[in-house]
């Protein structure tokens, strides 16, 4: 019975993922259509990009709400810089361009004293603010389109429908970055040092991890990672606004979280997260597929929040108990 419980409590996000996939099969045979799980491969990339990023950022000890202005800011400036720069210097700019807004929150986080992730939510909350109204104010409000360009944009278009055999471009950018961001986090002291950080950041620095550094780490690897989810995004809709990123940043919250990584920072997974987000995809799509209203797709999304972070407690209590 405990070998039954334990694997319940593993493996649940997984359970719930192949529950989600046969019902929906069931009930709307459309869902396994080559056309629809090419679709959800598609949708994959933005999402899973950011919330790695994020995972980093919760196993910190950290929250981060800026990454939807990152993403708008990201984007508009990107598109906007093919023409004066070509698209490997708009790709690379937009990429910095993302990882000095991660690095500039460490900034203020640390400069500020912020020390609890309540102090780093509405810190970040009030910087995507300002990114958000730099998009908007760079872009004149308007909403940026590639057959707008004089230049050419083929590498956009590469990683927006492209594919590299059955697996779309965008993809495979993912499992590139998964397998870096893995390799990182467990096998390099800096990667590790993240996550001691996360767990007792007064005991971290007391046994010399240097807490600084890693916090400017975890938001510059979160604010880069938005960026390049920011870029695959508006590759794959071919427009660029700067409103585009609204509702990633709650979306990659939920994903990490629903995937095993604990708010209360210090224990996390890339590879879990990869779970989380496989349902948060799937859920949209099923929920799409039956017909559901999407006033409906937020409240089950914002259940299965409370839900992950209810059973995140009880293992934690749990745990204590024991």
């Amino acid at each position: 019975m405990n070998a039954l419980n334990t694997v319940l409590k593993e493996y649940l996000v997984l359970l719930m993922i192949v529950g989600l996939a046969i019902l929906t099969a069931i009930v709307e045979p459309k869902f396994l259509s080559p056309a629809n799980l090419t679709n959800i491969m598609r949708q994959f990339g933005p999402l899973i990009l950011v919330s790695l990023g994020m995972t980093f950022v919760i196993i910190g000890g950290f929250i981060d709400l800026s990454v939807a202005g990152t993403i708008n800011l990201v984007a508009v400036v990107t598109i906007s810089l093919i023409d004066p720069l070509g698209q490997t210097g708009a790709l690379l700019t937009g990429l910095l361009i993302g990882a000095i807004c991660g690095a500039l929150n460490a900034v203020l986080i640390l400069t500020g004293g912020a020390t609890t992730q309540a102090e780093a939510l509405f810190i970040t909350f009030g910087m995507s603010t300002v990114y958000s109204a730099i998009a908007l104010i760079y872009s004149g409000g308007s909403t940026m389109h590639f057959w707008d360009l004089e230049t050419s944009y083929s590498a956009f278009e590469v990683i927006g429908s492209g594919s590299v055999g059955p697996l779309s471009v965008s993809f495979v950018i993912f499992l590139a970055s998964l397998a870096l961001l893995w390799i990182f986090h467990t096998k390099t002291a800096a990667g590790r040092a993240i996550s001691l950080t996360g767990g007792n950041k007064t005991a971290a620095r007391l046994a010399g991890v240097p807490v600084s550094r890693s916090i400017v780490l975890i938001y510059t690897i979160g604010g880069f990672m938005a960026a390049l989810g920011a870029i695959v995004l508006f590759s794959r809709i071919t427009t660029a606004a700067p409103v585009i990123g609204a509702g990633f940043e709650t979306n990659a919250i939920l994903a990490v979280v629903v995937g095993g990584t604990t708010l209360k920072g210090g224990k996390g997974s890339v590879l879990r997260t990869v779970m989380g987000v496989l349902l948060v995809i799937l859920l949209n799509n099923c929920l799409n597929l039956l017909g559901v209203s999407s006033y409906m797709q937020w409240a089950a999304r914002g259940a299965i929040l409370v839900f992950a972070i209810w059973l995140d407690n009880r293992k934690e209590v749990q745990g204590n108990q024991l």
